[in-house]
């Protein structure tokens, strides 16, 4: 069995001094404008003192029509750069590699902050518009942008969000994705422009620059076997350092009855990946957790909501290879102990049953 707290060398880049990622989390805390606030800074620089071998941001919305939520982290503009700067400097400085999850909402773009929503094609559930064949490669070109900058900001290398029915998901699913040009149609149009930004920033980027990919294989009109394809052939390939699997629970059955009997986590570790590393994320909350998902075949374990409940989670499954995440709801006061501001606070409310309280005390 391969220990949690073992390096993790990866193709590219600084090895991880444990198996441990900070799964990118939505918190609202940075500035209208996307630069980096204290708040944001504080939460994640916190959890780089907690142990995690890497720290992720949360998404990074690459173009200003792609924000997703309110108080954003931006890496769209050379605006962004200096607090980036900052945030890749304390990261590192608390031992843990960095990386900056670049990100575009497309139809999930709230109106109200950016007028009307991008889509591949129109969407009339939620108004978005299609792009055209030349904002396609804009926008291709603006996650290759955004991972420049994060280099120029000393980050370790990028994360692809490619999940979570997200910009790039859209162009996966042929229940949003309509075109009739060369991102639409086959799975291997449909997922030419992520192929696309990961060969840009490869050949924009130094060599030692780690490059990740996000994938959810299930909702928001995706289908696994198609998502389990795309999966293999970027392991074949060999251009990125690790592959992030968002599974919602890591040992959850898949929902398609052709997949059932197995869980939906084994579905991408039995895929041949050479150098590339294999991580799942997905309700893990306690050490014994932690550890199944290494012993069932991924390389690194992506821990989120238990490490919002404690910075230090990493330290304390070293500690003690029992650690249990608290139980919730959990007072305001104990997010607030644990480096989140009041917008991160009453973000968490809209998750049921983690914060007590009203939503008007916050």
């Amino acid at each position: 069995m391969t220990s949690l707290f073992s390096p993790l060398p990866l193709a590219h880049g600084p090895e991880w001094k444990n198996r441990f990622m900070l799964a990118p989390l939505t918190n609202t805390q940075s500035h209208p404008d996307g630069r980096l606030s204290d708040d944001e800074f504080n939460w994640l620089v916190k959890r780089a003192e907690g142990g995690f071998g890497l720290t992720m941001t949360c998404a990074a919305h690459v173009q200003a029509v792609g924000q997703g939520f309110p108080g954003q982290l931006g890496c769209f503009d050379d605006r962004h750069i200096e607090g980036l700067t900052r945030l890749a400097a304390a990261i590192k400085a608390n031992g843990s590699v960095s990386s900056l999850q670049i990100h575009h909402a497309g139809n999930r773009s709230p109106k109200d902050l950016v007028g009307t929503p991008v889509c591949p094609s129109d969407d009339p559930k939620t108004g978005a518009r299609a792009l055209t064949l030349a904002e396609v490669e804009q926008l291709r070109d603006a996650y290759i942008a955004a991972a420049v900058r994060a280099e120029k900001a000393g980050f370790d290398g990028v994360e692809i969000h490619g999940a979570h029915g997200y910009i790039l998901a859209q162009f996966l699913s042929d229940e949003i994705n309509h075109r009739t040009d060369q991102y639409g149609g086959s799975l291997e149009n449909r997922a030419r422009i992520i192929f696309e930004i990961i060969d840009g920033i490869r050949a924009q980027t130094r060599p030692d620059f780690q490059l990740g990919l996000r994938l959810s294989p299930e909702r928001f009109g995706l289908r696994l076997a198609e998502i389990r394809d795309l999966a293999a052939q970027i392991l074949r390939d060999q251009k990125i350092d690790f592959l992030d699997m968002s599974l919602w629970d890591v040992a959850k059955e898949p929902n398609e009855e052709e997949f059932k009997g197995r869980t939906l986590m084994s579905v991408f570790t039995d895929l041949p990946r050479g150098k590339v590393r294999l991580g799942a994320a997905g309700k893990v909350m306690t050490g014994p957790q932690a550890q199944a998902v290494l012993d069932a075949g991924c390389d690194f374990v992506v821990i989120g909501r238990a490490a919002i409940l404690r910075h230090d989670v990493v330290n304390r499954i070293k500690a003690d290879a029992t650690y249990a995440s608290p139980a919730t709801p959990v007072t305001v006061q104990h997010l607030r102990d644990e480096g989140l501001s009041p917008a991160f606070v009453q973000y968490m409310r809209q998750w049921p049953g983690f914060v007590e309280g009203e939503a008007t005390t916050a």
